[in-house]
């Protein structure tokens, strides 16, 4: 097929509806992406208006069955479905090996995936007369002077009993990931090799012209399993067109009916797989108002791979994306951020200290009629600071939540770095962080409701709801919206009703009742004693309104998220490219150490933005010091901005649904986990400080 910088080129121009339009190549995919296939046009449904006077609660009942219709109109869901082949196991010769066809989809909208046979592939095997036919009457081109020597050596007996089309079980993660797994009519058998063979001859009509060639000009891929090993491929090539002006007399467009499978063995185990099309045998599909007859076929090559053993036969998907050419500049900029992030806790430790230092000797020699007239600064307000927040169930809740998330993340990485979680299974993050989610919900609830007892807060029962639904709430809002904009593409990125149930039942079994677990083990175990050194007046001080541009609210609040965003920006990139490309991120290490230095940053930023504000005499401390840790957050999702327009080619209605709303969720988080990492921190060190000092 042609060259990936050729690809690169031309993808910057291609013409596509509005819906799947996408503009660049994603050159960071090595060579094991190397290839192609389709993905099919389709037609949009006609959306249904809706009532404008249908009552909430009736509306979002409606876009929950509306999202889970996908299984239903695919007809897998009431199915029998096909055992997946288990992965690993020792093969004799000639034993039966299963080729599983997933989806296809534009190459840079990764979310963007539609089911494999959405295209027009063939359902069903040629049989062995057909075969013969193909091979006496319309040899193929490069097979010419088949004999009986061939024909023993490119087939042993077919038997066209396999049919494609027939969906397959699948995990949890892989489902949300949007993976749609089904049979193939492919006939692989263990270490017998295929010169060349006959899938199926078909006449394509204009309609199924049309779909090959308005995928070949939006740049499908199409994926393939041989025992949970991935393959890529392309579907076809056009040549001669303008940059701008897109199709023009003269251009052509190729479709690529041959695929040549290449399996690597060791110990009888498969333990490598690609696929790869063919330029000589390509079919110009250019004129689709002209039947064209076009022979679906395929060849298989088995060979030894000893230094590949099957345990680490994941491994050569993450060299190809990340080593060499990355991973050194990858260490440099984590080396660079940690430095950075050294370099600013010490600046602030020290600066802190003296000046803690000075204040406290100043407070400690003056006696208490002296006192009365110097006493100023973050010493005046001493009756004032432990003055609780506004809102205090809101602001129980996410620091509960923003907990929570923050155990929850520590235990995935620790997973991930100790492969109890396998980081190149399609899915397993997603499916490990919704378990672990659920799974951590008590932590949350007792973090809130414990924090809100010791603010003399009476309705615990209602935090305990707020706790349960604050991050769950937003989450089901932008699913709701995404899963009903990919159901009306018809997109593989809706979830099925039996995945949207499992993750109902988890929440509804699991998440809830823990949570109203940790919510009444706070009530009744935790101290409701908040230990404030110092007593709060009945009436609260007024706070100076004139302050100098850079004591200002919005000022502390850029400084506060720009800092610690600078320290993980570099790592940014790989994570995105990951999440919203078709890398693997195995550098979890990495990961784990660069959310610790964020953590860190966070809390020291804010612990001296939080003295400064003291020192102005501005008691109102709680939430802003919860906001600007959280800020980070919203600095990322800033960047995520930026990404999609500079770092990728992503575009259309579906792709930009999919990641502007994930992303949001995603900021979320970080605004709940590093504002609750802040809040923490901040209140340990205004207990410190003024415990230090002799107040009235």
């Amino acid at each position: 097929g042609p060259s990936w910088t050729d690809r690169k080129e031309r993808s910057n121009n291609i013409r596509c509806p509005p819906y799947t339009r996408f503009s660049s190549f994603c050159p960071a995919v090595g060579a094991y992406k190397l290839l192609a296939d389709p993905h099919q046009s389709y037609e949009q449904p006609t959306a249904k208006k809706e009532d404008c006077t249908m009552a909430p609660k009736r509306f979002l009942s409606a876009l929950f069955l509306l999202s889970s219709l996908p299984a239903v109109i695919e007809g897998g869901f009431f199915k029998k479905k096909h055992r997946r082949q288990k992965a690993g196991l020792k093969h004799a010769e000639h034993d039966p090996i299963h080729v599983v066809v997933n989806k296809v989809g534009p190459f840079n909208n990764p979310t963007e995936t539609y089911r494999y046979y959405s295209l027009p592939f063939c359902h069903t095997h040629a049989d062995e007369e057909e075969h013969k036919a193909a091979l006496e009457e319309d040899m193929p081109m490069g097979a010419e002077g088949a004999d009986d020597s061939l024909m023993t050596a490119t087939q042993r007996r077919i038997k066209a009993d396999r049919v494609g089309a027939e969906r397959h079980k699948q995990r949890l993660g892989e489902s949300i990931a949007g993976d749609r797994r089904e049979t193939s009519p492919y006939e692989l058998s263990f270490e017998d090799d295929i010169e060349w063979r006959l899938l199926c001859k078909v006449t394509l009509g204009t309609k199924e012209l049309k779909k090959f060639k308005e995928a070949i000009h939006n740049n499908y891929f199409f994926e393939m399993f041989i025992e949970d090993l991935p393959m890529w491929g392309y579907i076809g090539d056009f040549e001669d067109e303008d940059a701008i002006l897109g199709e023009m007399e003269g251009s052509h467009t190729f479709l690529f009916p041959h695929l040549h499978f290449k399996v690597g063995t060791n110990n009888a185990q498969i333990v490598s797989v690609t696929v790869t099309t063919e330029r000589d045998r390509r079919v110009d599909i250019t004129n689709v108002h002209k039947p064209t007859t076009v022979q679906f076929s395929y060849s298989v090559e088995w060979f030894e791979d000893h230094e590949l053993p099957w345990k680490m036969r994941m491994t050569r998907y993450a060299d190809s994306r990340f080593l060499p050419g990355s991973f050194e500049i990858h260490w440099l900029s984590i080396i660079n951020s940690f430095v950075l992030v050294l370099l600013l806790t010490a600046f602030l430790t020290i600066i802190l200290m003296r000046v803690l230092k000075n204040d406290f000797s100043r407070y400690m020699e003056l006696d208490d009629e002296a006192l009365e007239e110097e006493e100023s600064g973050w010493k005046l307000i001493h009756g004032d600071v432990f003055r609780f927040p506004e809102f205090p169930v809101l602001f129980c809740a996410s620091v509960g939540t923003g907990v929570q998330l923050i155990v929850a993340t520590f235990f995935l990485l620790g997973l991930a770095l100790t492969n109890l979680i396998s980081t190149t299974r399609r899915g397993s993050i997603l499916a490990g962080l919704v378990i672990l989610y659920c799974l951590t919900c008590s932590i949350g609830s007792f973090v809130s409701t414990r924090l809100y007892f010791q603010m003399n807060g009476k309705a615990w029962v209602r935090c305990v709801l707020f706790t349960a639904g604050l991050f769950p709430v937003p989450v089901a809002v932008v699913f709701l919206w995404v899963n009903t904009v990919a159901l009306a593409h018809g997109s593989t990125s809706a979830l099925p009703f039996s995945t949207i149930f499992t993750i109902t039942a988890l929440y509804a079994l699991i998440a809830f009742p823990l949570t109203v677990v940790g919510g009444i083990a706070a009530k009744n175990y935790a101290s409701h004693d908040f230990n404030a050194p110092t007593r709060t007046t009945k009436v609260a001080r007024e706070i100076p309104t004139e302050v100098p541009w850079y004591r200002s609210r919005f000022f502390q609040m850029i400084i506060s998220g720009f800092l610690p965003f600078s320290a993980i920006y570099i790592e940014l990139h790989y994570i995105f490219a990951s999440m919203w490309g078709h890398q693997i991120y195995t550098l979890f290490g990495i990961l784990l150490f660069a959310f610790i230095l964020l953590i860190i940053v966070t809390s020291f930023i804010s612990v001296a933005l939080l003295y400064f504000q003291l020192a102005r005499e501005d008691h109102r401390w709680w939430w802003s010091t919860f906001i600007n840790a959280g800020m980070t957050g919203l600095f990322i999702y800033a960047y995520s901005f930026f990404y999609y327009f500079h770092r990728s080619g992503m575009s259309g209605m579906l792709q930009s649904s999919f990641y502007f709303g994930y992303m949001s969720i995603v900021s979320f988080a970080f605004f709940l986990m590093l504002g609750s990492a802040g809040f923490h921190f901040s209140l340990l060190f205004v207990k410190h400080i003024y415990s230090r000092v002799k107040c009235d």
